[in-house]
């Protein structure tokens, strides 16, 4: 049986695991090698992970698996609409993207296009449950507190850079709509923060990030790191975290201060950046993220996470004016992903850079969640199209996603996988799972597939029950 649990249950259960976590121990490995950063490089194919994540729901009949276009007419059909937008042709032979994407296209010789990924069934099909399940690869909610994969990396592999912060997840805010919620899976959980994320919520305010604020001298910024110490203190942490946790905490804190007074620094100081490379990149917060990520993977960050962003009803977050929206979130996008490929492929870290992009779902314009659910949730989008605004794929759609992946020992010119050319566009050849996803992240990584930690006395693995596989024809 599938949860139904409602937003208020997600946050109760979610913050129950998250002060389980505090008052946790130390967690203990059950590999005799240790996982304590002995697993890594020397066995894999990457040594850093760049995520681009399209938060909304990323409809992949509009992006990287166009169907048959239906140009609008006033009163038509909604069931005739597959695609919005014309397909276009990228530097792979018969391969086709959707109009507006033709800067992604021209790097797909460099890394692999899945056509297969099934989201999972969640009964309710909330973004902040399905960001949950990718990013944790864990169902929520859970007992708990599941680690980001960025964590689980973290603390694997260690920093390349002692002073760059080993995860760093660059455009999400939290005053945002469901901020408590992604908030639950932006955590290290039971591993401790110094495995956290550093966040970084507007890529143009980096140096702001990681430098005392304008104003303050040495002086007046130590008094203040002995006050915020003081409020850690006598928070949760302070109060019901176990001695690990707290020393954790401490760590991250030691970290964090670390990078203030390092020439690494310079790396989140987007006005170093040349102004021809700066343009390409600037198409707001999402493309200068992009520029962010390639300068930090050069100063040697292990994992960073670059988001488009989740607010609802806003990014590709698309109930209403579907096609217009997509219009915008392409010329956000298409650019900045491109550029990213080709700078990391020039400099000759993409050999050992994974970057995948993804999304927490698809999207349809009349079916909603799976094809064969007995239950639907009712949206209120009409059969016959009326007006432009509802033009557009507005239903969540969970049976047929796309993911691309590049470097680190990905197939270059790669197509996995293949949904079907009719409604409902689903899945019809080698489907791929979040554990399938993550495991082929971590084989990349040289991260063993039985990892895992003793937690509330039994094992937490990176993927459920440890049985998460890595999809091998994805890697050359």
């Amino acid at each position: 049986m599938k949860n139904t649990w409602n937003r208020r249950e997600f946050l109760q259960r979610t913050s129950a695991a998250t002060l389980a976590a505090l008052a946790a121990g130390a967690p203990v490995s059950s590999l005799l090698s240790g996982c304590t950063g002995k697993a890594g490089s020397t066995n894999g194919t990457a040594d850093t992970v760049i995520l681009l994540w399209m938060a909304g729901g990323m409809a992949h009949t509009e992006t990287f698996d166009p169907k048959r276009y239906t140009p609008f007419e006033k009163d038509m059909e909604g069931n005739r609409v597959l695609s919005t937008f014309r397909s276009v042709p990228t530097v792979l032979d018969g391969i086709h993207f959707s109009e507006g994407l033709e800067s992604i296209g021209k790097v797909m010789d460099k890394g692999t296009l899945i056509r297969s990924y099934v989201a999972a069934d969640l009964g309710h099909i909330l973004h902040s449950r399905h960001q949950y399940n990718w990013h944790t690869c864990y169902e929520p909610p859970q007992t708990v507190a599941a680690p980001h994969i960025g964590a689980w990396i973290a603390k694997e592999l260690g920093p390349k850079n002692p002073v760059i912060p080993a995860f760093i997840d660059i455009g999400q805010r939290f005053t945002v709509g469901e901020g408590e919620e992604l908030k639950a899976f932006h955590t290290a959980g039971f591993l401790g923060n110094e495995f956290g994320p550093f966040f970084i919520p507007d890529p143009s305010k980096g140096l702001e990030s990681v430098r005392p604020p304008v104003g303050m001298d040495a002086k007046r910024f130590e008094r203040r790191n002995q006050l915020y110490n003081e409020l850690i203190s006598n928070s949760p942490h302070g109060e019901f975290g176990s001695d690990y946790q707290k020393e954790s905490l401490r760590r991250s804190m030691e970290q964090a201060y670390m990078l203030l007074n390092s020439p690494e620094a310079k790396a989140f100081d987007l006005s170093n950046e040349p102004r021809e490379s700066y343009d390409i990149y600037n198409t707001g917060r999402f493309g200068l993220g992009c520029l962010l990520a390639r300068r930090l993977t050069e100063q040697g960050a292990r994992f960073i996470s670059v988001t488009t962003e989740y607010e609802p009803f806003m990014g590709w977050d698309t109930h209403e004016n579907g096609h217009t929206r997509l219009q915008e979130m392409k010329k956000m996008i298409d650019g900045p992903v491109a550029q990213l490929i080709k700078d990391l492929d020039k400099t000759g870290h993409l050999d050992r850079t994974l970057v995948i992009l993804a999304s927490e779902f698809s999207r349809d314009m009349m079916v909603e969640g799976r094809p064969d659910a007995k239950v639907l949730e009712q949206v209120n989008q009409p059969d016959i199209l009326s007006d432009i605004k509802f033009y557009g794929m507005h239903r969540h759609f969970t049976d047929g996603c796309s993911v691309l992946m590049f470097g680190g020992g990905i197939k270059k010119g790669f197509v996995y996988g293949k949904t079907a050319d009719e409604r409902p566009c689903k899945t019809i050849e080698n489907p791929v799972r979040i554990d399938g996803i993550h495991q082929t992240i971590y084989h990349a990584l040289g991260i063993p597939p039985d990892t895992n930690y003793e937690i509330e006395k039994r094992p937490f693995y990176t993927t459920p029950d440890g049985k998460g596989k890595a999809v091998m024809d994805l890697l050359s």
